[in-house]
Order: structure tokens, then C-alpha cells, then sequence
């Protein structure tokens, strides 16, 4: 299942107790439904979860039911032409009917936060989608009614959401990109499951990202140690075979040998075998004088 239909089974699951949140919800879904106007109000999903839910929520919400219901599974309609119901529903929000040309939203009717929430749940039901956490980040709610999308990020900002806006094919995107912002909203609309998994997705991502950091780190340095030691390796072996190491002092000799017996081994470990045991930077300033004088040779 995608994870946008996970987020809409836990939605639908919302009990549906205040008929004013039962309301908000209804008017958010048809405000980002396919259709909404004075003559009729189709909504069309694939949603088993919203399927059964929309016929409880319509009549808790507006006491009337759909005058065609889907049949079967797959993408279904949910359809109200009959001009009494439609009524009904536009003076519930104090709209004109059949007057109302572009619609708004009535920002009076979500001025609790708990109305807001469930307005938003349904925008997000009817004309929402939100990417698997485990690929990106971006969640959207797309509506054809100008107004509504204009306004949608208004009602955000109210609720502490900085959303941004965007048009696509006619439809106003009101869009997230950021995760914490995601985790916010999902918990926010009543999907406080799929909010923990984006959470624990960009987690995932993080450590992944993070010991894949620390590999190419570990590997480049594993890299400099080796090309290290072979350039000191050709240089002793210049200098021995010129017959100038013998002549070098004791810390060269020291410095030289352990390192011709331990090619593999990092200076830092070089240096812990010194008699007595000296500091990375001392052996490097040794291994750097070898150097120097294999250049001369």
C-alpha cells in the first residue's frame, strides 16, 4: 500500500463526535474534491477507508445522504445533484446557493483549533498526497478553486504551518517540503502513526548517510596511510641502499626499522613501539627528516 493511502486508512479512523468537526471535515473534502458547485458535488476515490467513512460523515455532518455511492472496488463517485441537499450543504458554510460563483473559504466556521484540524484532515483526504518518507519529502494538498488555494495557506500559518503555493494544470498546490513540517501536519490533522514514520524514516536515512560518511572517511584515510608508508618504505630502502643508513642517528635508525618491519601499520601505531614511545607528530617529524635525506641521495 502507498504510503499516502496509509495515511488515509488512519485518518478515516477518527471517531466522528462534534457534528461542527464532522462539518469542517466535510467542507475541507469538498473544497478539494473533484467537483463542488451549486448544481453538484462529486467526490471521486480510491480509498476503501474513505469510502466507508464519507456516507457516516456526510450525515453526521448535514443529516442527508449521497444520491449515488460507488459499487466495488477500485476508483469510485461519490455524486449530490439533487438541488435540496445542495442547498443544505452551501448554507451550512453560509454560502450563496445557487448564487456562489468562486468559492472561499469561510475562515468563521474554523476558528477552533479542533474544526481547523478537521478541515485540513479532509483537504488532505479529498485532494492530498504525501511522498514515502523512505524516498523524499513532500506532501501537498491540490484544489481547482483559485480562491481556496489562495486562502489554504492563511488557515496554515494560523495553525503555526509555513506552507508554500504553487499551480499546476490549472489546480493551486499548497505544498511541504520540509520533514519536521510533515511530522507536524500529519500529527496535527490525526495520523500520529505515519507522522512517527517519517520520523524514523529521515532517522534511518541519517545514520545511513552517516556511516556511509564515515566509511568513505575511514577509506580515504586508509588510502593516505598507505601511500604514506610506501613513500617512506622507497626512501629508507634508497637510503639503505646507498649504505647511509647505518651512518644516521639512533631515532632515524629506530624510526627507519620500525617502519621497514611494519609497512602495514599507521604512525600512530609506529610510534607506541618506540623505545621508549613518542608522539605521532615526533615520528612524522623523523619520518619527514628520512625523507628529506633520501632526496640527496
Amino acid at each position: 500500500m502507498a504510503f499516502s493511502a496509509e495515511v488515509k486508512q488512519e485518518l478515516c479512523r477518527q471517531p466522528l463526535r462534534r457534528r461542527c468537526c464532522a462539518q469542517a471535515e466535510a467542507y475541507g473534502i469538498l473544497l478539494f474534491a473533484n467537483t463542488f458547485h451549486s448544481r453538484q458535488a462529486r467526490i471521486i476515490t480510491e480509498s476503501a477507508a474513505l469510502k466507508e467513512r464519507l456516507p457516516k460523515l456526510f450525515y453526521r455532518a448535514f443529516k442527508l445522504d449521497f444520491d449515488q455511492v460507488p459499487e466495488g472496488e477500485g476508483k469510485g463517485s461519490f455524486l449530490v445533484e439533487d438541488p435540496d441537499k445542495l442547498k443544505t450543504i452551501f448554507e451550512s458554510f453560509d454560502l450563496e446557493w445557487p448564487d456562489s460563483v468562486a468559492l472561499h473559504i469561510n475562515l468563521s466556521r474554523l476558528e477552533e483549533d479542533h474544526c481547523r484540524a478537521a478541515f485540513l484532515r479532509g483537504a488532505f483526504l479529498a485532494g492530498g498526497s504525501v511522498t514515502d518518507p523512505m524516498k523524499g519529502y513532500h506532501l501537498e494538498l491540490a484544489t481547482s478553486h483559485y480562491h481556496v488555494g489562495r486562502e489554504t495557506p492563511a488557515l496554515l500559518h494560523e495553525a503555526g504551518f509555513s506552507p508554500k503555493l504553487t499551480t499546476r494544470k490549472g489546480s493551486q498546490i499548497v505544498y511541504f517540503k520540509q520533514c519536521d513540517h510533515i511530522e507536524d501536519f500529519l500529527t496535527a490533522i490525526g495520523a500520529p502513526v505515519s507522522a512517527m514514520e517519517v520520523m524514523n524514516a529521515k532517522l534511518e536515512r541519517d545514520i545511513r548517510g552517516s556511516v556511509n560518511r564515515q566509511v568513505n572517511c575511514d577509506s580515504a584515510n586508509a588510502d593516505k596511510t598507505v601511500a604514506a608508508a610506501t613513500e617512506q618504505l622507497s626512501a629508507i630502502q634508497r637510503l639503505e641502499e646507498a649504505g647511509r643508513l647505518s651512518s644516521l642517528p639512533d631515532k632515524l635508525r629506530e624510526a627507519a626499522r620500525l617502519r621497514l618491519d611494519n609497512p602495514e601499520l599507521a604512525l600512530s601505531q609506529l610510534a607506541a613501539l618506540c623505545d621508549p614511545p613518542v608522539s605521532k607528530s615526533a615520528l612524522n617529524h623523523r619520518m619527514r627528516k628520512l625523507l628529506e635525506l633520501s632526496q640527496n641521495v
